[in-house]
């Protein structure tokens, strides 16, 4: 584990798969997309996604997103900061994200 995550373990940089209309037409590519902690850089979020799916992981893309304002009331805020990793993967693995039933 590198110096830049300290707070935790591999394990905790992956906080859940995004599942939406673009993260579902990227799986084709063997493409994945989590939200990951946004203090993790690319190398740490390569060997935790390597350490829990048992994958190899070919390349990754980060974005960090903007903040959107929430408003409840006459009480402004912000909605939760996040950080959204594509994962690309080799050729022949995969990571169930809909397991069968």
């Amino acid at each position: 584990m590198t110096k830049a995550f300290k707070q935790g373990t591999l394990a905790d940089l992956i906080r859940r798969p995004l599942i939406t209309e673009k993260a579902t037409l990227l799986l084709e590519n063997n493409q994945y997309t989590f939200e990951v902690a946004p203090k993790a850089n690319k190398p740490e979020i390569k060997a935790a996604i390597e350490e829990l799916f048992d994958v190899k992981v070919v390349g990754i893309s980060t974005a960090n997103l903007p903040r959107k304002k929430r408003r409840v009331g006459r009480f402004e805020g912000f909605r939760p900061h996040y950080k959204r990793a594509v994962v690309t993967l080799a050729e022949g693995d995969s990571i169930p994200l809909f397991p069968d039933v």
